[in-house]
């Protein structure tokens, strides 16, 4: 209990955590719409999942960027975790980090997630805003 009044009293690490969930907020905030844009209208009308641009790479080239990739997953869903109980937007940093990170059935979760009713109307009204086609889903 002493160690939690220590941290809660410490005002240099209640200003760092503040900055740093505010620094999330605004980037999540502007990296999903820019994600969702991203999609390719016809992404989840497959069984399977698109290759990924850097396929044709050296295949050192392609580890590296698949381990960077993740290694960025891993941060934002440690992130994430923080953010559940520490002031911040948790769960949008969960699930910006599950666009990144690389596990079995990821497709069909990101499938599921985007064939939630209140997800597809507000991803499809993003896309429609600028410009672009709707998600397509093989139903």
């Amino acid at each position: 209990m002493d160690r939690l009044v220590q941290i809660f009293s410490n005002p240099a690490l209640i200003w760092t955590l503040g900055i740093v969930s505010l620094v999330c907020f605004i980037g999540s905030l502007l990296v999903i719409p820019w994600l969702v844009l991203r999609i390719p209208a016809d992404y989840f009308s497959g069984e399977y999942r698109h290759r990924v641009p850097w396929a044709e790479q050296h295949p050192v080239i392609r580890w590296v960027l698949l381990l960077l990739k993740n290694l960025l997953g891993l941060v934002l869903l440690l992130m994430g975790i923080a953010m559940l109980v520490l002031p911040g937007q948790g769960l949008l940093t969960i699930l910006i980090a599950l666009v990144f990170l690389n596990f079995p059935g990821k497709y069909r979760l990101e499938r599921r997630i985007f064939m939630i009713p209140s997800v597809r109307q507000g991803v499809d009204w993003l896309r429609r805003r600028a410009g672009r086609p709707p998600l397509i889903f093989k139903d």
